[in-house]
């Protein structure tokens, strides 16, 4: 394993999730419902910054890494993850939809693992459905989470609105994933 500034930020991202979590599991008598909403927003949404900035300073500082490509994508899946699963037993988000999304990320990691093997990964690369289906969550998870309205703003209507459309692009883009591998999945058997 190479230790730089970008692996350092995505470790930083993997440990932030605990954190996230727990910070529901506080006594309501140390932090209010509210307060925690307000620390697990600003927890994630760190987190999912410093995902920008490993990416970028990777590239910046040509540390691009074959350990840095594997443990990103994987503390970003553990994330969305463990935010949604929160959403779900805070009772703001269908467990359906939670289902879905993971379900998705599980899939198309596998799908980009075997054809990785087969030498044809290239063929299942992230496309820019995929990137839309990422932001729409990335804005939908902290909108969740925050729950409580902003003056005439209401986080909780937009981050449903958008958390339905990142699930609809999550199955959008998980078949159009399939339909590029499946060349490759018929000609390997």
């Amino acid at each position: 394993m190479q230790f730089n500034l970008p692996n350092a930020l995505t470790w930083l991202r993997i440990v932030m999730i605990p954190l996230f979590v727990g910070v529901y599991y506080f006594p309501s008598t140390w932090l209010s419902l509210p307060e925690k909403n307000l620390i697990a927003t600003v927890i994630f949404t760190a987190a999912a910054l410093t995902d920008l900035l490993d990416g970028y300073l990777a590239r910046k500082l040509n540390q691009v890494s074959a350990f840095g490509a594997f443990l990103d994508p994987v503390a970003d899946k553990l994330m969305v993850a463990a935010a949604l699963i929160v959403l779900v037993d805070l009772n703001r988000l269908n467990a359906v939809i939670a289902v879905i999304i993971i379900g998705r990320e599980i899939t198309i990691s596998a799908l980009r693992e075997w054809m990785a093997v087969l030498g044809a990964a290239k063929s299942v690369a992230v496309s820019f459905i995929g990137k839309i289906k990422t932001v729409s969550q990335m804005v939908a998870i902290p909108m969740l989470l925050y729950y409580d309205p902003l003056g005439a703003f209401r986080p909780q209507q937009w981050g449903t609105g958008l958390i339905l459309l990142a699930a609809a692009l999550t199955l959008w883009s998980m078949f159009y994933y399939l339909k590029l591998a499946m060349p490759t999945v018929l000609k390997h058997g």
